[in-house]
């Protein structure tokens, strides 16, 4: 009778993992814009623009998700929704570049179309279920306007305010409403979809990296190599560590807050796959070059850990386990920036923060399996 009682689980379709291949082209758009450089410092336009594109198809995806969470049956308008969102995809991916103010309208007329499309999809569900998901409609519907009318503003006065409706999204999405409690998500399946995410975009890392193995067989050549992939292999091993054996995928949640952690967590990847690259690049300024390595690395883990709000109610770090790992980050800053100018030293600290890091989420992790 017990088996019977519990919900059918969610599996994510092959549709969706094809839907999410198109966000693989999309990161690594995005990351070229980090190789716009300036007198040794990434081009400030170019951050910008890497922040708003990057914040922008991170939100799109999320959205979606959350539609195919809620209401996914594999059908035939789904699989309509998503391929036409998809080739709406490409052209803001090619819209990414340096010269983006020749496709400033493609852009945001794609964007718009495809907040308007998964906007359209929630509308056709209100006709068999009820009222819960009236605030995403709006939400979409005004989030869309605010992109087009960019494209009108930014051809009469030159100005781009492409990170108002992202931030607008951002806000109204995590804004508290009387219905936020009632919403059902299947949280299994939308943890798996954030998971699933993540893998893509250390795809993008193990792609990037492989440039640390071109040229001549060194020691230097081998050493850079190995000490990069273990940097892709331990960033896999936290996240995955933590979210085998430490989230509670099986909870009652909206998830909000959950997808939200996810947003950064995968920004702080892409930012970390550009560090890598960066620590190649003679021509970067060292000071910049550090910063930004060392500033990826925390808004990786600190976002990672704001996750633990959804972990096992039998895994509680104590006040000493995160003492200890802020101390672990003060030293990882600290050796950063004292050996910024020997590169040999400068991963080799990378590498043994990201381990040190693993092993204690994995001695958490043992924990709460062993209890």
């Amino acid at each position: 009778m017990k088996e019977l009682l519990q919900k059918e689980e969610k599996k994510v379709e092959y549709l969706e993992l094809i839907y999410d291949l198109i966000f693989v082209y999309i990161i690594g758009r995005n990351n070229s814009l980090l190789h716009l450089t300036e007198n040794g410092t990434i081009s400030l336009s170019a951050f910008i623009s890497y922040v708003v594109c990057t914040l922008a198809v991170i939100q799109i995806w999320n959205f979606s998700t959350y539609y195919i969470n809620i209401y996914g049956k594999n059908g035939l308008r789904e699989h309509i929704f998503l391929f036409s969102n998809m080739f709406l995809l490409y052209f803001i991916g090619v819209g990414t570049q340096e010269h983006w103010q020749k496709y400033h309208t493609q852009y945001h007329a794609a964007w718009a179309l495809i907040l308007l499309n998964i906007a359209l999809q929630y509308a056709i569900e209100m006709r068999n279920h009820d009222k819960k998901h009236m605030k995403t409609i709006i939400v979409l519907g005004i989030e869309t306007v605010m992109v087009l009318l960019n494209i009108p503003i930014f051809q009469m006065f030159g100005y781009n305010f492409s990170y108002i409706p992202i931030l607008f999204g951002i806000v109204a999405t995590l804004m508290p409403y009387k219905n936020s409690d009632t919403v059902k998500i299947d949280f299994t399946h939308l943890s798996e979809r954030a998971m699933l995410y993540v893998v893509f975009t250390f795809g993008e890392m193990v792609i990037a990296i492989s440039e640390y193995f071109h040229g001549d067989i060194s020691f230097n050549l081998i050493f850079f190599a190995f000490m990069a992939f273990l940097i892709v292999v331990g960033l896999f091993l936290n996240y995955g560590t933590f979210y085998d054996k430490i989230i509670d995928r099986e909870q009652e949640t909206n998830g909000l807050l959950y997808m939200f952690f996810h947003v950064f967590i995968i920004f702080g990847i892409n930012n970390i796959t550009a560090s890598l690259e960066f620590m190649r690049d003679e021509e970067m300024s060292l000071i910049p070059k550090i910063i930004f390595l060392i500033g990826s690395f925390l808004i990786f883990y600190i976002f990672l850990f704001m996750t633990r709000k959804y972990a096992k109610k039998t895994c509680k770090p104590s006040l000493k386990f995160y003492l200890k790992l802020a101390g672990m980050a003060l030293c990882f800053i600290t050796l950063m920036i004292i050996f910024r100018e020997n590169m040999y030293i400068n991963i080799s600290v990378s590498v043994i923060f990201v381990f040190s890091v693993y092993g204690m989420i994995y001695r958490l992790g043992k924990y709460n399996t062993e209890n």
